[in-house]
Formats: structure tokens, sequence, C-alpha cells
């Protein structure tokens, strides 16, 4: 595997880690929608948390959570739609970029709740 992939997997699973002791409660990880990916999908307080999860070495390119585009946005509400279509929910929903910064002898998480919306 390559070594940004085991950044990233290493960066989830802290997320995971990172959300749970903050109460949430992590439904799936890595949930896949025809094409599309929800790297977390948790719930906390009866609202549905569909996070993506940013992990870099540094932030020497910019910091993790700018790289989560519009397009990138736009494919975490599809795949939230049909998760909630699938699962027949009835809750409030949140994107949320969770950053992660794994240096050498650092590591910094960033959880942005509310992180974008969608638009009608």
């Amino acid at each position: 595997m390559a070594e940004h992939n085991d950044t990233g997997t290493k960066g989830e699973k802290l997320a995971v880690t990172f959300l749970e002791n903050k109460g949430y409660k992590v439904l799936e990880t890595n949930w896949r929608f025809k094409n599309f990916e929800a790297d977390i999908i948790a719930i906390i307080n009866k609202t549905l948390v569909v996070a993506e999860v940013k992990t870099r070495k540094s932030n020497y390119f910019g910091e993790p959570e700018t790289f989560v585009n519009k397009q990138k946005q736009k494919n975490l509400i599809k795949t939230a739609h049909a998760y909630i279509l699938r699962n027949q929910l009835d809750l409030e929903v949140r994107f949320d970029i969770i950053s992660i910064i794994l240096g050498d002898n650092q590591m910094k998480i960033n959880h942005i709740e509310d992180a974008f919306y969608p638009v009608l």
C-alpha cells in the first residue's frame, strides 16, 4: 500500500477514536454509494454527522481541510442522501471535516463542525 494510503487509513482510525471519545456513536466507516464514499457516518444528539477526514504529514501545502473542494462536498451530500434513504432515517444532518496533521513529532486534530451546508 502506498505511504499516503497508510497515512489516510491511520488518520481515519484516529478520527473514529476522537469522535467516540467525544460521545459520538460511529455507525459506518468508508460507507460507499456508487463511486462515492463517506469516511465516517456517526450520530450524536439526534443528528446524523457525515464526516470527511483529511490527513496530511504537514501543512506545508495548506491545512488539510482546504482540500475538501466543492465537488467533494457535492459527492458527500449525495452519499448522505443515499444513506438516509436506504436506512429510512428522519434526522438532522450535519457535514463535518476532521483535519489531521501527523508529523514526525506532532499530531494535531481539528474537528470542524458544520463545515459546509447542502445548497438547494
